[in-house]
């Protein structure tokens, strides 16, 4: 089923033979040209790492902290929405392989299975929970409540969103999320037993979040708070001010604004804003290990990959979202090696310089 796939690119060409085609576009599309979309991969290519020789490596470890608590490597799964039009075990058959790789599961707001249900499929697992602010306070209350009683370990608020963005590849295809496949948990906080759909959800949605909200959610947070969706060091530095724990590098995978900055090009600026004062994680164009290793050297405590994990699951369910994180792991562990460093920590911006201009 996946023995011959040995790495991320062999995972998405799979998934695009199998998937529809609307469904495909859905998830591999972006906005408006798709510049951003495909400069996230890109960047990560125009750094290059400075492996230090003879160090004396026998032994490497990719373990490490986030949030003050230890997991397997510094790779977390991103939140996707809709899981269900992949697999039929959905967020829950993704969280079950985010627990047996020993690494975080981020379950998004538009998720097919309540965050209830997900903490029973996969007890062991470590979750947090991506969050939409919703213009009635009792909706983002209830979907914040039912998370943390649930298990979760954080809350991860998305910022970049206050309006969906203009994705051509859904307009050209005509594409719309199936009536049957509804998202439970704003269903519940609505107290409405059908289906809502992404554009009544985003309706709901509150556009005017500001600096001072951020503040009041994260002092009445019983978790920490993480900002999503950061690219400037202005805004990251706002973040930290107004409470947040840590903030995450992200142009929502290029599917809101285009011709934004690649997540990889925005980060440095965001880790120096930071200073310290917070977590600083990364997601956007993962595709190796070999990216991971760039993003720790450039300061990111960890990163998180969304559509790797999900080409995983609509391949081979469950095992087959195991086995990408198992091969991302495998591919850092290696560049770790190769670098001359035994554990993530040891990455600095000592390794890593940007590429030679091309001729």
């Amino acid at each position: 089923m996946t023995g011959g796939l040995i790495n991320v690119a062999d995972f998405e060409r799979v998934a695009a033979e199998r998937l529809e085609a609307g469904v495909l576009g859905y998830f591999a599309g972006g906005a408006g040209d798709e510049v951003t979309l495909g400069d996230n991969v890109a960047a990560w290519r125009r750094w290059r790492l400075r492996p230090r020789m003879l160090a004396g490596v026998s032994e490497v470890r990719t373990a490490t902290e986030v949030l003050g608590a230890v997991v397997s490597m510094p790779l977390l799964v991103a939140p996707i929405a809709y899981q269900r039009l992949v697999d039929e075990d959905g967020e829950v058959g993704m969280a079950r392989a985010a627990a047996d790789a020993g690494t975080v599961m981020c379950l998004s707001t538009l998720a097919t299975a309540r965050p209830s249900e997900v903490a029973a499929g996969a007890p062991a697992g470590r979750r947090w929970f991506q969050l939409y602010r919703f213009r009635d306070e009792g909706v983002t209350r209830a979907l914040m409540d039912e998370a943390i009683e649930s298990g979760f370990e954080a809350i991860v608020i998305t910022v970049d969103a206050p309006r969906g963005g203009r994705r051509e590849r859904d307009l050209r295809a005509g594409f719309e999320i199936p009536a049957e496949v509804g998202v439970p948990s704003v269903q519940a906080a609505l107290g409405v037993d059908r289906a809502v759909t992404i554009e009544e959800t985003f309706a709901l949605m509150d556009p005017a979040l500001g600096w001072s909200d951020l503040e009041d959610l994260a002092s009445e947070c019983e978790v920490p708070v993480l900002v999503k969706g950061v690219l400037t060091g202005e805004d990251a530095a706002l973040a930290v001010e107004h409470g947040a724990a840590g903030v995450l590098v992200s142009n929502h995978g290029g599917r809101q604004l285009d011709c934004v900055l690649a997540s990889a090009d925005a980060l440095p600026e965001v880790v120096d804003a930071v200073g310290g004062r917070g977590a600083v994680l990364v997601d956007g164009g993962v595709r190796r290990g070999t990216d991971v290793a760039v993003a720790l050297a450039l300061g990111a405590d960890a990163v998180l990959v969304g559509r790797p994990a999900l080409w995983g699951l609509a391949v081979g369910g469950e095992r087959g979202a195991r086995r990408v994180l198992g091969l991302l792991r495998d591919e850092l562990e290696l560049a770790l090696a190769l670098c001359g460093c035994s554990s993530p920590a040891e990455l600095t911006r000592a390794h890593v310089q940007r590429a030679p201009a091309a001729p």
